[in-house]
């Protein structure tokens, strides 16, 4: 009985373990929304990182979060910087570290609570005619052996947020 109990055990700890060794390290989640309006006044609004406010679901989660705002919004270098007491938002910032004129950016985030880690975002946008824009968001992460395994579980709760957040601004830049 004892033997059978040390084999479940081990098993239980074990199979976690080796599913985390053949899991991929890096996560790749792709959103994507048309909105009814041109592409440039789609650009202007999603390269102003402070619009997040009025549509990211992160950010609206805790109404008492801290904002704090470094440099030129929308341009190389500006920083977008938060921190709230709720777990589920937590502490970090994100950095504009490139813009293509017309087409989109890409952030680094950088996660300091509840946990420490650094992951990159890019939005991109195409014209589908004159007044209808696709947004792409694509989010990746990366996480060392044996997280990956909270990082795969985590994968659609994440994807379900960020189709959330393009929703929003579907909506937001839609009723304008």
């Amino acid at each position: 009985m004892f033997l059978i109990i040390i084999i479940i055990v081990a098993a239980l700890v074990v199979t976690p373990l080796l599913m985390a060794l053949i899991l991929p390290n890096e996560f790749v989640m792709i959103s994507e929304i048309v909105i009814e309006k041109p592409e440039d006044e789609v650009f202007e609004y999603i390269i102003r990182l402070k619009n997040q406010e009025n549509y990211s679901k992160w950010v609206m989660a805790d109404p008492k979060v801290q904002l704090d705002y470094r440099g030129t919004d929308g341009t190389v270098g500006f920083v977008a910087a938060w921190k709230s007491n709720m777990k589920n938002v937590g502490e970090g910032e994100q950095e504009i570290t490139k813009v293509i004129d017309g087409e989109g950016y890409d952030v680094e985030i950088r996660f300091k609570k509840p946990f420490k880690g650094v992951s990159h975002a890019n939005v991109r946008i195409k014209a589908l005619s004159d007044y209808q824009t696709q947004v792409t968001t694509t989010f990746i992460t990366y996480s060392a052996f044996p997280s990956n395994l909270m990082s795969a579980m985590m994968k659609s709760i994440l994807l379900k947020d960020m189709d959330q957040n393009s929703a929003n601004l579907k909506k937001v830049l839609e009723k304008n």
